[in-house]
């Protein structure tokens, strides 16, 4: 398989438009067209990792965070970012990376966070909103099949652990084809009247473009009529963050205590304790101080995430306990989750987890 294949396949999986904006997701450098001989999944690539793809014989890199997030006016090896991608392109690695593509689908990073952890009945804690749309399109009612089926092909009608989802109206339209039209039915400057149903699907907003090739490439007639409407509803199965509950509720010393053994932890920095025990919590892997607001709306008792500031803790306002686990340690499983998802989409090469530490905080105690 070419490295294009394999970024094919992986998308299927984790879609990049799921990512954010401002993200800098997909292959950052590297021959799309060249066979890959193996895989090495690492959290950074650093040049350390680039040598260790190397020394394995592994010529496609999968990262979480993308080594290059913002323009690079020149590549001569001046810092840590230049000198891996020298490196790689020296060795004709590719890199590949996937960041919030992976922290906003449903089974990514905060999944596994909560898995970790032991909590129940999750939920996504900021799910995306304005990111759903409804087609409506008006076919003739013996070809509505075909049209629902394409529809659903392409991706139209997936909700959550549903798919196929749609809804049906049977009415009468008319039109009347006028000199230099093809009309599936009817006569020149006749109006006709169709037997027709209104199809509806819900979509995500990145499956747009091939909705509206499925629903133009299987309708009959000439000129489409067809409607997208954006939808306010969120999204619940896509969005940062997550949250479940304990079966047991815990004291906040018992709680912090047990984060600290599941995440093998040497410190956590928290906000003054509540009083309250803890049931439901909520996390957010890497930098987290946007989901504070959102976990205390969820009436979550504690919240788990990185990169706090001091600022930061102010918010709990007594209401939740909140828990600066590291922004490394709230991400620490990510690797051995892509692992596992690459080992069962592709079982023709090497796929390793690289052992190379590229976490750059250190704890002195």
């Amino acid at each position: 398989m070419t490295v294009n294949q394999v970024i094919s396949d992986l998308k299927n999986v984790i879609p990049l438009a799921q990512a954010e904006n401002y993200d800098n997701v997909g292959l950052l450098c590297g021959d799309p067209d060249r066979a890959v001989t193996g895989i090495l999944v690492c959290h950074d690539a650093l040049k350390n990792v680039v040598e260790e793809a190397i020394r394995k014989d592994l010529n496609l890199i999968v990262t979480f965070h993308p080594i290059i997030f913002s323009g690079l006016k020149s590549i001569t090896g001046k810092n840590y970012v230049e000198k891996a991608i020298m490196k790689a392109i020296e060795n004709k690695i590719a890199i590949y990376a996937i960041h919030t593509a992976f922290d906003n689908d449903y089974f990514g990073v905060n999944y596994r966070i909560c898995e970790v952890l032991g909590l129940k009945n999750q939920k996504i804690l900021m799910p995306k909103v304005q990111d759903l749309r409804k087609l409506e399109v008006y076919v003739p009612q013996d070809h509505a099949e075909e049209v629902k089926n394409a529809l659903f092909t392409a991706g139209g009608g997936n909700i959550g652990f549903y798919d196929e989802c749609s809804f049906s109206i049977e009415g009468t339209g008319t039109f009347r084809p006028l000199e230099g039209s093809n009309p599936f039915s009817g006569s020149e400057n006749i109006r006709e009247n169709a037997s027709e149903k209104l199809i509806s699907v819900i979509f995500e907003s990145y499956k747009e473009h091939k909705i509206l090739d499925a629903v133009k490439n299987s309708h009959p007639y000439e000129e489409v009529a067809y409607q997208i409407i954006k939808l306010e509803n969120e999204n619940q199965y896509l969005g940062l963050g997550r949250f479940g509950e304990f079966e047991v509720e815990m004291e906040e010393a018992e709680f912090l205590n047990f984060v600290k053994e599941k995440f093998n932890l040497k410190v956590i920095k928290h906000s003054d304790f509540t009083g309250k025990k803890i049931k439901r919590v909520g996390v957010l892997g890497g930098s987290g101080a946007s989901g504070i607001s959102a976990a205390i709306s969820k009436q979550c008792d504690a919240y788990l995430t990185g990169d706090l500031k001091y600022h930061d803790y102010f918010q709990s306002e007594g209401k939740m306990l909140i828990g600066d686990i590291g922004h490394f340690e709230s991400e620490q499983f990510v690797t051995q989750h892509l692992v596992e998802i690459l080992s069962q989409k592709f079982t023709t090469f090497a796929i390793s987890k690289s052992t190379e530490k590229t976490n750059p905080v250190n704890y002195f105690l």
